[in-house]
């Protein structure tokens, strides 16, 4: 169903709302999912392919464009582009913490199982076949859109014309602790980096810490700022300015006065490590690695301890990644409604397997993919063994990139030139 038509400029706008099950193997309850179509204007009344973003995350929502610089700008010169509300998130029956609050641990848990790679494939071959005539659409998956583009290989090849992946090739051998065990030190060379950027920061998060582990600094909504929740800011490093953005948040963390912390420090505090806006980012982040026998066990908390580098009395200071561990979902106020269901996914100990191996090997779909050589979040290594394994997959290595390259112009125009100049891409 549409549910609006409008135009902002260079981009004309179609949003869709589509019922699917909330439980694709027993069809019973109904979400709602959301996408929405974008078109050059001049464009509109021609028979164009579709190409569907597949977002990053998990728990993350589609774009919400502004204008047509990048990539979009690019894919709208051939593709009619469909940005998905993955579900759970944005208008697709968006979970959170009042969501959760209703639900007990084991029907939280059940609940939040369902929100994984697989259903989101399903309800994107939902809406190939419903609402855009079913003809075969592309895919450009960014990170964890490289997970789902995956999933969706092994299940509904039949529904892809091309795949393109920035930065977001699984580990076809899916395992929370390898993962872990390799982004640790990642990280540290991440930190490192950054020391060597701004050295003066080394004093000023010594003192930071110091300051916060032996006082009772709040957050604007309340939470206690902790060592700990400051590190975890660290998420950043992983992206290009992720750097600039890290020292200018430090260098307005104190007042004038003795001790003070600035209300514009605790205010992009709380802003950057609150989840209020993506708590599924944090609910599932380990989920998304279950496949098959074998339960994911808090593997970042577990990996953490055999790195001491990250203990919060360490100095300097270390930052750590993307990484969700368990006090989380009792220090941060989005996230405690879903705390409980958490613990009982962490301890599940089978999970339906995400990729089917086979299916994958014998692969026509064309696919490129970006891995970018120094991604603090996608081990490279475990990227290319992922592509060696995947028939017809191309694999662009640079180390140009940080994880969010697909902001520059030139990464989507490399991997649809890949596809393109062996006879792929855009043909319905």
């Amino acid at each position: 169903m549409i549910t609006a038509t409008y135009t902002i400029p260079g981009m004309r706008m179609r949003d869709h709302v589509v019922e699917v099950p909330l439980d694709w193997s027993d069809p019973g309850p109904a979400i709602s999912v959301f996408a929405r179509e974008v078109v050059d204007p001049a464009r509109d009344a021609e028979d164009l392919p579709c190409l569907l973003y597949l977002q990053g995350g998990p728990g993350g929502k589609g774009p919400r464009p502004t204008g047509t610089s990048g990539w979009l700008g690019q894919a709208l010169e051939t593709y009619r582009v469909i940005l998905l509300d993955q579900r759970g998130t944005g208008r697709s029956s968006r979970v959170d913490g009042r969501v959760m609050s209703a639900l007990s641990p084991r029907e939280g848990a059940g609940r939040l199982a369902l929100f994984r790679a697989d259903s989101i494939v399903a309800d994107a071959e939902h809406l190939r076949t419903t609402v855009f005539g079913g003809r075969r659409w592309s895919t450009l998956g960014q990170s964890y859109g490289g997970f789902l583009t995956l999933t969706y290989l092994s299940r509904a090849p039949g529904g892809l014309s091309a795949c393109y992946v920035a930065g977001g090739l699984p580990s076809l051998d899916p395992d929370a602790a390898e993962v872990y065990r390799r982004t640790y030190p990642r990280v540290a060379a991440k930190n490192a980096a950054f020391y060597r950027r701004y050295p003066h920061h080394v004093e000023t998060t010594g003192r930071l810490a110091d300051h916060l582990a032996t006082g009772d600094v709040r957050l604007p909504d309340g939470d206690t700022l902790t060592v700990r929740r400051l590190q975890s800011l660290g998420v950043d490093f992983g992206m290009k300015p992720g750097f600039e953005r890290m020292h200018w948040l430090l260098d307005e963390a104190r007042s004038d006065g003795p001790g003070e912390l600035t209300e514009t420090f605790l205010h992009q505090v709380l802003a950057r490590s609150s989840y209020a806006d993506n708590p599924l980012f944090a609910a599932l982040q380990e989920s998304i690695y279950g496949s098959g026998p074998g339960a994911t066990a808090w593997a970042a908390e577990r990996e953490r301890a055999r790195h001491l580098a990250f203990a919060e009395g360490a100095r300097p200071l270390l930052f750590t990644g993307e990484m969700i561990y368990p006090w989380m979902f009792r220090e941060i106020r989005a996230l405690r409604p879903f705390g409980p269901a958490v613990e009982l996914l962490a301890e599940r100990a089978a999970w339906p397997p995400l990729y089917d191996l086979d299916r994958l090997a014998a692969n026509e779909v064309p696919v490129a993919a970006a891995v970018y050589f120094d991604d603090m979040y996608v081990d490279a290594g475990l990227q290319l063994d992922t592509a060696a394994r995947v028939g017809n997959t191309q694999a662009w290595v640079t180390n140009e990139y940080e994880h969010d390259g697909i902001g520059d112009d030139r990464v989507f125009a490399r991997l649809t030139g890949l596809v393109r100049d062996l006879g792929g891409g855009t043909t319905p």
